[in-house]
């Protein structure tokens, strides 16, 4: 009888570790199927807030990086830099002022709506509105209309033909917008975000985090493959180090001499390109003694750019005109150029020349949270005393500073550009006396006459020999000082697959998975 007890135990005992073994067998099935379909989130940091979200109104880098994944244009541009079409399926050009764009069908606004060719014309007609006081009005200044064919076509005709038309439509900010979320919104869509691209807006939270999110209905089969888009605000480098050390976030930029510290990190891969921006030194030219080009040009010569390349930037740097060194055929040597070979005693004798043998004092206005714009007025703070102008250096913050650049307030201005993909971006859209980014009060008719003759010419021969005689023009007349073009660095941890930067476009996200 104790014998059948005993058996009867042993049954049950292994009958209870059979089904324990079971359920935990189960369990472990389920927790890996919940891990194969967990959401996919992409955490940035970034070194600025965003200024705005309004594609028509804001240029900031901080702001681009967000909405160009909101909002889309007509063309793009792929990774060879040749334009593509985007909501733009084709196009036609019947004649020299006539462009025809044939629409993608189906395509619709993060609010549901579908985007047709009214939508296409208002947003242009927007950019174009003085009220508006778009940054790219001057891409367009000569569109004379804009028709609306069908619902699929629109027609842009011309008052003049233009040799940089269709690459000027590949611009972040020449996006596509519905014109209710404008209205709804009393014109300001500097808070608020609805496009046709790959990510929908969901929160702005200030000084903290942006959060995007995948746009299900996205028109373009299998993209993106990200879930989450999260930016987080991390104004110091070393708040941006240590995030991706740790893994708290995927990617961030980081600076040259950072990256080197990075170099040891088994979980990061530091990717480094040659930029299309320039860094800079801006003047108010309405302004003594800058109204002078003389002391402009005092100040080139006293400039060091070669210890802005080895201080400020590690040694990674090139030299740099208003177009910058990667911009393939287009640039200038600009070691060549005088102005570029440092000679303090010519300096000194310009200075005199406009009445300023002693020097002067003035003030260098930069920001804060960019390091690079922080050494550089340092050193130039420096270079600048052996020639008798004592500069003291204003820090201000992100916010400040776009006022800062916007409204001209600065007599000295410390900065980065970029040069874009054509040549009309660098020397027109800075420079023209009508162009929308030329914030410096230059004007000069010779000048603006050349850049106009270029902008139109359609043998790229002819273009090019203008772009040449444009670049040496600018940098003679000095309502700039252009610095260096540096790399570019992006730390990503080792989980994300599939992303690469291009100069024209580093944060190109929508084959972008993590592992």
């Amino acid at each position: 009888m104790l014998k059948k007890w005993s058996l009867l135990l042993l049954v049950l005992v292994l009958s209870l570790i059979m089904s324990a073994c079971s359920e935990e067998s189960d369990a472990g099935d389920e927790g890996e199927d919940t891990s194969k379909g967990a959401a996919q989130e992409l955490k940035i940091a970034n070194d600025q807030e965003p200024a705005g979200l309004d594609p028509h109104k804001t240029p900031a880098h901080s702001s681009v990086r967000i909405y160009s994944k909101i909002y889309e244009g007509l063309v793009s541009l792929d990774e060879n830099m040749e334009i593509e079409g985007q909501l733009a399926e084709s196009w036609d050009q019947p004649n020299d002022d006539t462009y025809v764009f044939n629409l993608v069908e189906g395509v619709q606004f993060h609010n549901g709506r579908e985007m047709t060719a009214e939508d296409v014309k208002y947003s242009f007609e927007r950019i174009l509105d003085e009220e508006t006081a778009s940054h790219i009005a001057s891409y367009f200044n000569m569109v004379d209309s804009i028709e609306v064919v069908d619902d699929y076509t629109v027609q842009f005709n011309l008052s003049e033909p233009s040799a940089s038309f269709l690459n000027n439509l590949t611009n972040a900010s020449a996006a596509i917008v519905p014109e209710e979320l404008v209205e709804e919104n009393d014109g300001d869509l500097q808070q608020v975000a609805e496009g046709t691209g790959p990510f929908t807006f969901v929160e702005w939270v200030p000084d903290s985090k942006v959060t995007l999110e995948k746009n299900e209905d996205y028109y373009i089969e299998g993209q993106p493959k990200l879930d989450t888009v999260s930016y987080y605000t991390m104004k110091e480098e070393a708040s941006r180090l240590s995030a991706i050390r740790t893994g708290e976030v995927d990617m961030t930029t980081v600076g040259a001499k950072s990256s080197s510290l990075l170099e040891d990190q088994e979980n990061v891969e530091v990717i480094d390109y040659q930029s299309l921006e320039y860094s800079y030194v801006g003047f108010n030219v309405d302004k003594e003694p800058f109204n002078d080009e003389k002391v402009r040009q005092a100040l080139s010569l006293a400039t060091d750019r070669d210890k802005v390349t080895e201080i400020v930037w590690d040694g990674d740097a090139e030299q740099s005109g208003p177009v910058a060194p990667s911009m393939g055929e287009w640039p200038i040597d600009v070691t060549e150029a005088e102005l570029y070979n440092r000679d303090i005693e010519k300096a000194k004798e310009l200075l005199a020349e406009a009445g300023y043998e002693n020097g002067f004092e003035t003030e260098i206005t930069t920001a804060s949270t960019y390091p690079d714009m922080v050494d550089t007025a340092q050193l130039l703070q420096q270079q600048w005393a052996e020639i008798g102008v004592e500069a003291s250096i204003n820090q201000i913050e992100w916010g400040e500073y776009i006022d800062v650049w916007s409204d001209t307030s600065a007599d000295v201005l410390i900065g980065r550009n970029g040069s874009g993909t054509d040549p009309d971006r660098s020397l027109n859209y800075f420079f023209h006396t009508e162009g929308s980014a030329n914030v410096w009060n230059f004007s000069d008719g010779d000048y603006d006459q050349l850049v106009e003759e270029a902008e139109m010419e359609s043998d790229q021969e002819a273009r090019k020999e203008m772009y040449v005689e444009a670049q040496e023009e600018i940098i003679n007349l000095s309502p700039n000082l252009f610095l260096v073009s540096p790399k570019n660095y992006v730390a990503v941890n080792e989980s994300v697959a599939d992303y690469t930067p291009y100069a024209h476009n580093a944060e190109d996200i929508v084959e972008v998975t993590k592992e």
